[in-house]
Order: C-alpha cells, then sequence, then structure tokens
C-alpha cells in the first residue's frame, strides 16, 4: 500500500496494520488515535474537525475518539472497526478518493498528525477482568518437563482445553512503564524439614512472552459464546510481558495456583492490532490433529486458527548492549483466542467490552526460541547477555523489550515495543 505520507519502511505501523490506542500530550487530555509510521494521527481532532466527513456510518459515533479509553469504540463491532479502519487507510493511500480530508489539508495535518516521541500511550482499554491462558503447548512441556519430567510433563486435561487463571487488572500497565522488584514469601529450602518461609524480594524474576486479546462485544450473563461467533467478540490483539516471580510463585501456588507472583505487574503494547489486520498472516494451528479429539464446542471450522508472526525477546543490563535472547513465533500456541472465548464463556461467564486474555507464554521447541528465563537456564545454566555477563534470572536495572511483527518491509503489521525496566525492591524499613 503506497501512502502519500512517509512511513518508514521498517515501521511496525505501515498503511496495512492501523492499530488503535489511547494518547495524550503535555496541552491535550486522552484520547483515540491510530499509529502511522513514526507518527500518530489524534482521531479526537480529526473527527471534531470533519476528518470522517465522508463515512457517514461513523458520525453518530463520533464521541467515542474523545474518549480516555476504547472501550465504547470497541463496543461498537467489528463492521464499524472494519469501516473505520478501511476508511482510514483510503485517506491515507497515495491515490485516496478523499484528498481533501487530510492529504491537501495542511491545517489538519499540523495539528492531528504529531510525532510518536511527542505523545504519552496509555492503557487502551479499561479492563474489567484479566484471565491468563496457558495455550503455549512448547512452553507448558518444558515447564512440565522441570517439576514433572518427561512421561508427566502435561497434565492430563492439557489437550483438552485451555487452562487458564485469573489474574490481576489494576496492575496491567502500557509499554514504557517501570516495574518494582516484587518481595514476599520464599522457600529458600525446599528440601529442608519442616518447610518455613522467609521474607525477601523475588531472587527469580522472569519474563513471559506472550499475546494477548481484548474483548469488544459482551456476553449476557448464563449465554456462552459460540465457537463460531467468537471471533466477533475479538477488539483486536496486543503484546504483553507476564512478569513472574518464580520463586514466590513455587511457594504460594499449591492449591490453588498463581496469586502474589504474577499480580504486581503485566505489561501491554498501547496499540491495539485488529484482527483483519492480521487476517493475511494466518497459519495452520500448532496440533491439527488435536482438533479432532476436542470437544464439539471447541471445535473450530477453519483450520488456519493461529497467526505467523515472528516475535522476539531481548534484554539490556545497565549499561550493557541488547541481547536478542530469544525468537519465537504466534504459531506456538495450540488453542486460538476464539478457542479461549467459547472455553471462557461456556459455563455462562459474561465477558465484558475491555476484558483481556492472555496467550500463555508462547516459546518454541529449539534453543534460544523459549519464552521465559526458566525455560533457558533450567534454573541451573545461565545465559549469556552481549556484554559478557550473565543470567539466570532477571536483575535490577534490567530491561526486557519484547516486539512481534509480521509480513513484508513497507508493509509490516506489528505492536511496537513491549518495553519494561525493573526497579530495586521498595524497602519496607
Amino acid at each position: 500500500m503506497a501512502s502519500w505520507f512517509q512511513i518508514p519502511k521498517n515501521s511496525p505501523f505501515s498503511l496495512a496494520n492501523i492499530p488503535f490506542g489511547i494518547i495524550s500530550t503535555q496541552s491535550t487530555s486522552k484520547a483515540a488515535a491510530i499509529a502511522i509510521g513514526d507518527h500518530v494521527l489524534n482521531l479526537s481532532t480529526f473527527a471534531s474537525s470533519g476528518g470522517f466527513s465522508q463515512l457517514p456510518a461513523i458520525e453518530q459515533h463520533l464521541a467515542v475518539f474523545s474518549q480516555p479509553t476504547l472501550n465504547d469504540f470497541a463496543a461498537l463491532g467489528r463492521p464499524v472497526h472494519r469501516q473505520v479502519r478501511e476508511y482510514l487507510q483510503d485517506v491515507f493511500r497515495a491515490d485516496t478518493k478523499f484528498p481533501q480530508v487530510l492529504k491537501d489539508n495542511a491545517s489538519l495535518q499540523q495539528s492531528a498528525l504529531l510525532p510518536l516521541s511527542k505523545v504519552t500511550n496509555h492503557v487502551p482499554m479499561q479492563i474489567g477482568d484479566y484471565t491468563d491462558f496457558y495455550a503455549g503447548l512448547n512452553h507448558a512441556y518444558n515447564i512440565g518437563v522441570l517439576f514433572r519430567g518427561p512421561a508427566n510433563a502435561l497434565q492430563p486435561n492439557y489437550k483438552h482445553l485451555p487452562v487458564a487463571y485469573h489474574g490481576r487488572a489494576s496492575s496491567v500497565v502500557a509499554s514504557g512503564t517501570p516495574l518494582h522488584r516484587p518481595q514476599g514469601q520464599i522457600l529458600a529450602n525446599p528440601a529442608a524439614d519442616p518447610k518455613v518461609p522467609t521474607f525477601s524480594p523475588c531472587k527469580k524474576l522472569d519474563i513471559e512472552l506472550e499475546l494477548a486479546c481484548f474483548i469488544s462485544k459482551p456476553n449476557d450473563l448464563g449465554k456462552p459464546v459460540p465457537i463460531d461467533e467468537a471471533e466477533d467478540h475479538i477488539f483486536g490483539l496486543v503484546l504483553m510481558n507476564d512478569w513472574s516471580a518464580r520463586d514466590i510463585q513455587a511457594w504460594e501456588y499449591v492449591p490453588l495456583g498463581p496469586f502474589n507472583a504474577k499480580n504486581f505487574g503485566t505489561t501491554i503494547t498501547p496499540w491495539v492490532v485488529l484482527l483483519d489486520a492480521l487476517e493475511p498472516f494466518r497459519a495452520a494451528g500448532l496440533e491439527p490433529a488435536n482438533r479432532e479429539s476436542l470437544l464439539p464446542y471447541l471445535r473450530e471450522k477453519r483450520a488456519e486458527s493461529a497467526y505467523e508472526i515472528p516475535l522476539d525477546v531481548e534484554v539490556t543490563n545497565p549499561g550493557g548492549q541488547p541481547t536478542i535472547i530469544s525468537k519465537s513465533n504466534a504459531r506456538n500456541l495450540l488453542y486460538s483466542f476464539p478457542q479461549m472465548v467459547a472455553h471462557h464463556t461456556i459455563t455462562g461467564c459474561n465477558l465484558r467490552t475491555g476484558d483481556l486474555l492472555g496467550s500463555g507464554t508462547i516459546s518454541g521447541k529449539e534453543a534460544k526460541t523459549e519464552g521465559s528465563f526458566l525455560e533457558q537456564t533450567n534454573g541451573k545454566t545461565p545465559l549469556k547477555l552481549a556484554d559478557g555477563s550473565e543470567r539466570m534470572f532477571l536483575e535490577d536495572g534490567d530491561t526486557v523489550i519484547l516486539r512481534g511483527m509480521a509480513g513484508t518491509e513497507g508493509n509490516y503489521v506489528g505492536f511496537g515495543d513491549c518495553v519494561g525496566t525493573i526497579l530495586p525492591a521498595i524497602s519496607l524499613q
């Protein structure tokens, strides 16, 4: 797609993308925007200046672009999202049918087209509930091997349903937000008897490379979402880092699962990539044979239930050089987001606009494709950074960047960087 607007060829925000987010500046309050190259288009300013005059279908809904979250826009549904995205693509095309809207409107360009470097990004949705799934088959196997051995790595239920736990929505933060090292109860010596924990800052702080989806269309309490309709309930995807305190987790997770080990922070990219933008990158699921053994409510009609999206994990220590420690792919998920929606609602659970569903850690089978430190190091063999330093887990001052981008140069569809830096634990003295 050629554009009259200059878009860097390596940008994740090409004209083929058009992701939505929430921005603010020093002089403006929060408003909806799209990312385009290394700029954003403030949709509130665009709308109030007649930018949507050639799209009558959205005229009665223009107020959604002035809201501090995307919830109202998301709730309009996928057909409206598609119309708005395609209209904005047309506005930016080199051969646009509407040059008067923006291409030949210098005044609106000046007020609504802003450099990305000049805006502040925010969590794009008001998140009511956050559920994190465990759909990364290779990750589940790798972790299972560590604790139960190869023969019992996967629990009997794993290939029958998408396992999940309920997370903490209040601590989901936008990319770039630093997080303090968590602290809590840790069992320093698991072999000791009796088992008595100590209180300490986390010593095994880890990451988890994930995707996540936002819910757009809610379902009524008591009414499950059929698998063939589940996609219409999804607004779009973001990259997610589910930070994990492994030593706190090891002591607390029996019998009810993760709690404080996960609730101190979850980082997401601020730009929501619509499913329509990802449609060209549909790919076959990880284990097609598994589909036939699923109960009917989880069986999708289309085989291309995954996405071909290369994913990277980069770590930089203070004063050091960036190191790519992992390269994975979104195809490494056993379950799709529609399957997660169908399973989440099968009991009649009512998902709401803005709910966030994480995929679980996305790991490959080969070395350096794992989506967490625990898998790469096995808790025994540290990985080396570019400056020669070693890491078993994250240290204070380390910065982690997750990246995901599909497509080819000039037409990339990506999420932007998912960035987090670890600060020291807060002193309780």
